[in-house]
């Protein structure tokens, strides 16, 4: 496999784009908004450069990949002769079957279609196809060019060859893959979120402060990242939506969102891309802490 088209210029898109492309392979990156492309590209450039700084890769390492990457507005026109589809669009079941529907008129039936779903059902999403076996989940961690795991989730009807297949494209990536099964939240998630939730319940319920409960998760546990800080990194929206699916799912009050979380998602306050979650990422807080580094 060595043409590899991506549905999704964003965060965890262009990270997979990315990754690929500095691997060697030829790249098809879609996504409806011509914008978002070039964001998409934008954000691929500048996170080339930083290796740059750091000594990982050459200037031509990082001509080579950009060259390895074609954009597309159009699913049909970018996957016409590619041997794998990572769909990494929106958190949203409806849309992704849509898409898959798409994928299964406009592709080869030899074409692994692969979602980077990080709580959707595989098997519900290959329930849009016309030949499931080729369905599987590839859950990348963000920033995906850095974070070397790799779920590898088979759906009910997930073939043993493109399991294979799939594993041992991970790991040509340099990335470790790790096989789960198809149900909520697959591994990471379905300990991780109910960790995430729990920590925004304890500042719900006025145990602690934000400030407080991250850094008793850091300096107690080791853990690199405090979890709302890590929420707010994520998503506080992708978040919640993958806590719905759970709690959809498992029928268990204990993968129920906290209110707090709820209230937040609807006031628009959604962690890094918004500008606001339980940590202040405004222009205006960057500016202040740039101000207070050079004592002015």
């Amino acid at each position: 496999m060595k043409n590899i088209a991506v549905i999704g210029a964003g965060t965890m898109g262009n990270g997979i784009a990315h990754t690929f492309a500095q691997s060697g392979y030829k790249v098809e990156l879609i996504d409806i908004s011509e914008d978002s492309l070039k964001k998409g590209m934008d954000t691929i450039s500048n996170n080339l450069d930083r290796m740059i700084a750091k000594e990982k890769i050459s200037e031509q390492d990082k001509k080579a990949t950009l060259e390895n990457i074609t954009t597309h507005t159009e699913i049909s026109n970018g996957v016409k002769k590619v041997d794998l589809v990572v769909e990494a669009a929106t958190e949203n079941t409806d849309l992704k079957l849509k898409i898959f529907r798409h994928l299964d008129q406009n592709t080869s039936k030899d074409t692994i279609l692969a979602t980077n779903t990080s709580s959707i059902s595989i098997t519900q999403i290959a329930a849009a196809v016309s030949n499931p076996e080729r369905v599987i989940g590839m859950h990348f961690m963000n920033p995906v060019p850095i974070m070397k795991l790799v779920e590898i989730i088979r759906g009910y009807n997930t073939s043993d060859e493109v399991t294979n297949k799939i594993m041992k494209l991970s790991m040509d990536l340099k990335k470790v893959p790790v096989e789960v099964n198809d149900y909520p939240g697959f591994v990471a998630n379905r300990i991780l979120m109910p960790m995430i939730n729990e920590a925004i319940e304890t500042l719900y319920n006025g145990v602690a402060g934000v400030y407080e409960i991250d850094t008793v998760m850091k300096l107690g546990m080791a853990h690199p990242m405090g979890p709302l800080q890590l929420a707010d990194f994520i998503g506080l929206d992708v978040c919640h939506s993958i806590l719905e699916v759970m709690y959809d799912g498992f029928k268990n009050p204990k993968y129920a969102p906290c209110p707090l979380l709820t209230n937040m998602v609807r006031a628009g306050k959604t962690g890094v891309k918004s500008g606001e979650g339980f940590y202040d990422y405004s222009e205006s807080k960057k500016a202040e802490k740039v101000s207070s580094q050079f004592g002015s």
